[in-house]
């Protein structure tokens, strides 16, 4: 009876700190070039992401109400938010910016899915793919360089907002417009209470 005890809070825990993938447990590392490495601020957090993040939209393209979504394509937790906001894209724009700290792979499927001529779809198939234990899309591992610096640049933009784990939302809480973050996978409802969507 008190072995159960203390193993359900450790089986909690253990959940709780497994809903992100952070760049300690993952074999890759990122390689950055970006000369700006200045840490930034909680509240300038949006307003950053917005002018130098770079990815694609998912949702309502015309909402007033935007999340951004830093993302490893390598990162199943990642893949779980995905699957978490499909229900609440009819109301809200997400923009999925893809960061490469997981291993070799990252780079090139983000790029794949940046550059894709349905980057949702594509998305949607991947994701799938990776929850199903499959690895993801095949992409190739020559990346435009373009595509290759802004994935180093929304890189650079998840360490200098101090993430250590994707993935990791930054957005404006609908109610009270004060700038929010989260990092890991949260469900749709608690996705919506984070964003502060009304019932």
């Amino acid at each position: 009876m008190n072995i159960r005890r203390l193993t359900l809070p450790l089986v909690a825990a253990l959940a709780l700190s497994l809903a992100a993938c952070s760049k300690e447990e993952s074999s890759g590392t990122s390689s950055t070039t970006a000369t700006d490495k200045a840490p930034i601020a909680a509240a300038e957090a949006f307003d950053t992401l917005a002018a130098q993040g770079k990815g694609f939209t998912a949702g309502a393209l015309m909402s007033a109400h935007t999340v951004y979504v830093l993302f490893d394509p390598q990162c199943p937790h990642c893949g779980h938010l995905w699957q978490s906001s499909i229900p609440l894209q009819g109301k809200v724009r997400f923009v999925w910016l893809p960061v490469a700290i997981m291993n070799a792979k990252s780079a090139p499927q983000g790029a794949a899915i940046m550059t894709a001529a349905n980057p949702v779809e594509t998305m949607n198939a991947h994701e799938q793919q990776l929850l199903a234990g499959q690895g993801g899309m095949s992409a190739s591992a020559s990346v435009p360089p373009d595509v290759l610096q802004a994935i180093k640049t929304n890189t650079d933009l998840l360490e200098r907002l101090g993430a250590t784990s994707v993935p990791f939302m930054v957005s404006k809480h609908q109610r009270s417009g004060a700038v929010i973050t989260q990092s890991g996978a949260l469900g749709t409802e608690a996705l919506a209470g984070f964003l502060g969507m009304g019932q």
